[in-house]
C-alpha cells in the first residue's frame, strides 16, 4: 500500500515531519502533486502508532486533472471509470454505505451483470471500495486518498440525464431549420465564389 504512516514519518523525520510535508508540498506544486493526509478512521485496517496517537497515512498524488489523452495511459477503460463514478455516486448519496447487490445491479443496467461483478471485485481489490462484515460497501482508502469527491459529485449533480439531453437536442433542432437557411445560401454563395475564382 503506497504513503507513509504518521509514526513512520515521525520516527524517520522527528517531531516536526509536519514542517517536512509542508515543504513538500511546495516543491511538488511545479510537478503538479501535492501531498494529501488520509484520516485514519477511514482506513479501517490500521491501528494507532507505537506512541498511541491516531494513525494518518500521507500520500503523494496528482494535484490537477488528467486531459484525456493521459487519461487513457493510466489502463482504465471509460467505461471502467464511468462503472466506478456510478458507485463512488451511489454510496455518497446513500450516506456512505451501500448494499453490494445495489451496486452490482446499477453498474449491470449498464454493462451486464456478469461485467458488474467482475467490475465490483476489481474496486474492491483496488481499494477503492471496502466491504464490511455486513456485505456493506464504503469508500475505501484509496478513493479518499486519490480522488476530490466534492469535484466529482458537482459534475454528477450538474449533468443532465439522457433522456433530458435528447429532448433538448430535438427541441433545438426544430427551431433550427429557418435558421439553417441563410446559412445554406450563404454556402451556395461561398461556392459560386470559388467556382469564379477557379475559372
Amino acid at each position: 500500500m503506497p504513503g507513509a504512516r504518521s509514526w513512520e514519518l515521525k520516527t524517520g523525520l522527528g517531531k516536526e515531519y509536519l514542517k517536512v510535508l509542508t515543504q513538500l508540498d511546495v516543491s511538488l506544486k511545479d510537478l503538479d502533486l501535492e501531498v494529501k493526509k488520509v484520516e485514519s478512521q477511514v482506513l479501517s485496517d490500521y491501528k494507532p502508532g507505537p506512541d498511541g496517537e491516531e494513525e494518518s497515512r500521507y500520500f503523494v498524488r496528482l494535484k490537477g486533472t488528467l486531459t484525456p489523452r493521459e487519461a487513457r495511459m493510466t489502463g482504465w477503460r471509460i467505461d471502467n471509470l464511468a462503472a466506478l463514478a456510478a458507485c463512488l455516486s451511489l454510496i455518497v448519496s446513500k450516506q456512505g454505505k451501500s448494499e453490494r447487490k445495489e451496486l452490482e445491479e446499477v453498474i449491470g443496467q449498464k454493462v451486464g451483470r456478469w461485467r458488474a461483478l467482475t467490475l465490483t471485485d476489481a474496486f474492491l481489490r483496488s481499494g477503492y471500495l471496502e466491504e464490511d462484515e455486513e456485505g456493506l460497501v464504503k469508500l475505501g482508502w484509496r478513493t479518499r486518498a486519490e480522488l476530490d469527491l466534492q469535484s466529482l459529485m458537482m459534475l454528477i449533480a450538474e449533468s443532465k440525464p439522457k433522456g433530458v439531453i435528447d429532448q433538448e437536442f430535438a427541441e433545438a433542432t426544430e427551431v433550427s431549420p429557418p435558421e439553417e437557411a441563410p446559412r445554406d445560401v450563404a454556402g451556395a454563395d461561398l461556392e459560386e465564389d470559388q467556382a469564379s475564382t477557379d475559372a
